[in-house]
């Protein structure tokens, strides 16, 4: 089969021009999310369709390798993406039925009644927790119906939830996208995590704040500051050090749990005055939606008390962190990763080489081989999979009726089903023009500005995360150029490189991706443009602020840039 080589300026010899054709398919989705308020999964597959003609006809990729990357993303959207959605919202269902999810509203409304610490508590600090352990779109997911548990409104439950999942994102995943980015850079992975670990500190310092006058504006922060920058600083510091000194797998998972004591502790001795009382019972408006429209089945009045009441509130998310710990251990990961791994040339894109192993038939400008024509499929370790074991210990626990299991998993399909077709097609959007060249004609035109690239690299990562809603991705697909421009423009790599990743996470919040799970979680379906609306602005200031650390590290903070080891 032919090797398709991907151009960098096909549309009239112009890099400038190449990049602006490249930029529509994700200009219109935002354009058509945030200012026309068409349908998520209409606005997704709107930008697909015309990802994949300008795929044709503007980059002359042949149409059978084009559908090919479309159905490569469609099935990457779904799984890992979806299979992780999915199962986390089925976890969610199970506590919903049994009655559970009241208790565990009552049980987080005992340790406050503030909207503000809780947004602090549960989407900051649990939430990076989540973010440590799985990653993906499981903290937004998790920590989104917690709030609404404890009675926080759907839209604002969604919109804290995914700003907060900025700070732990670029460590997220036990680390994945900083060994991502050295696989791909070649540069040393505690060197990266050095880096990074003196960049994403100054976004988790301020990142409380912004979710508490989210919650309640200035009154708000004028309240509650105390706590908000105790949780901000320990975070940052606790991410510092064990980034610098310990290891780049537990960076998040040390961050915050040591940031929950420290809040939790302070709590005691101190508490905002006024606090903000909790809105309403979110279950009364969003029953209907979590039960896909039927009738939830009936389970005894809970009567525990004491330790067991406790236990019982908190047993999906005890469970889930338990599982992800256990799968962590090294002994148990290797032999997961030895039975559950599959890797093999994806139909249309990549080939069996003579030697037996996959050889892919999409090269970039320079020649090089698009690794992620190789498709691999962890379905035994993946995140999806290990919270579906956490949502059958839990039917376990709470002794569920495998009918009622099945019911709910079955209510829960129901409830996704326009997040399904918005995840599958805004990920083959991106899998077109990745492997198009679409994105890579995006980036180097970014990358040619010299020695303004220190602007542009945070911009890039913002960019490579809006497109693929995953920082190990964007660092996977702009890691190298990241480098390669740092060296042409005399700027140090490791900056630029670690920029790439502590800038991509602010992109995040918006990437279509991410919205759609986020409304989902809360019921929300199909309203994905008004929480897009809310955060966009937040995204844009944050990545703002960053790109102004990132300038005056390369000049007046260059201190901080640490020292590459001689080979």
């Amino acid at each position: 089969m032919p090797v398709f080589q991907q151009p960098l300026a096909p549309i009239g010899g112009s890099l400038a021009l190449s990049a602006l054709v490249a930029a529509i398919p994700l200009a219109l989705l935002f354009v058509l999310l945030g200012v026309f308020k068409v349908k998520a999964w209409l606005a997704a597959l709107i930008g697909l369709a015309v990802s994949i003609l300008i795929a044709i006809v503007g980059w002359q990729m042949p149409t059978l390798m084009t559908f090919a990357a479309t159905a490569e993303g469609a099935f990457y959207g779904a799984f890992p993406i979806m299979w992780i959605l999915l199962n986390a919202i089925w976890v969610y269902q199970l506590s919903v039925i049994t009655g559970w999810f009241e208790q565990l509203g009552q049980l987080i409304r005992s340790i406050s009644d503030d909207q503000r610490i809780l947004a602090i508590l549960i989407a900051f600090c649990f939430g990076a927790l989540m973010e440590a352990l799985a990653g993906f779109g499981a903290p937004v997911a998790i920590s989104a119906a917690m709030l609404m548990a404890a009675g926080m409104k759907p839209l604002k439950s969604a919109v804290v939830s995914l700003l907060a999942n900025t700070a732990p994102v670029a460590f997220g995943a036990m680390g994945a996208p900083i060994i991502a980015l050295s696989s791909v850079t070649g540069i040393d992975i505690h060197v990266l995590s050095q880096m990074t670990g003196r960049q994403t500190p100054f976004v988790a310092f301020i990142v409380p704040l912004v979710l508490v006058f989210l919650v309640d504006g200035v009154r708000g922060v004028k309240q509650t500051w105390p706590v908000a920058l105790v949780a901000g600083f320990v975070f940052g510091v606790s991410q510092f050090i064990t980034a610098n000194y310990i290891t780049v797998e537990i960076t998040d998972v040390i961050a915050s749990l040591v940031t929950i004591a420290v809040v939790l502790i302070m709590l005691r001795f101190w508490k905002p005055s006024n606090p903000l009382p909790l809105e309403h019972s979110t279950l009364e408006e969003t029953d209907s939606a979590k039960a896909g429209g039927g009738k939830l089945p009936h389970y005894p009045e809970i009567t525990a008390t004491g330790g067991k009441r406790v236990w019982g509130a908190i047993a999906p998310y005890a469970i889930i962190v338990a599982v992800f710990s256990v799968s962590q251990i090294p002994a148990v990961k290797a032999f997961m990763l030895s039975i559950g791994q599959i890797k093999f040339p994806w139909p249309g894109l990549a080939i069996f080489g003579a030697d037996g192993k996959p050889s892919s038939l999409v090269v970039n400008a320079a020649g090089n081989p698009i690794t992620t024509t190789i498709f691999t499929l962890d379905h035994l370790r993946a995140t999806g999979t290990l919270l579906l074991l956490s949502g059958i210990i839990t039917c376990l626990v709470y002794k569920i009726r495998p009918g009622d299991a099945v019911r709910a998993y079955g209510s829960t399909l129901k409830q996704l089903r326009f997040t399904i077709v918005t995840v599958l097609a805004v990920l083959a959007l991106a899998y077109v023009m990745n492997l198009s060249g679409q994105t890579a004609s995006l980036g180097i035109a970014l990358a040619s500005v010299g020695s303004m690239f220190a602007l542009m690299s945070p911009i890039l990562g913002w960019i490579g995360v809006a497109i693929t809603g995953s920082d190990t991705s964007a660092n996977s697909l702009f890691g190298l150029l990241q480098v390669t421009a740092a060296e042409q423009a005399g700027l140090s790599p490791v900056l630029m490189a670690a920029s790439n990743s502590s800038g991509g996470v602010m992109g995040k919040m918006v990437s279509p991706q991410n919205l759609a799970v986020a409304a989902a979680a809360v019921g929300m379906m199909n309203k994905e443009g008004d929480i897009f609306r809310k955060v966009v602005l937040w995204s844009l200031g944050l990545l703002a602020y960053f790109t102004v650390l990132v300038l005056l590290q390369t000049g007046p903070l260059a201190w901080m840039v640490p020292v590459v080891p001689a080979p």
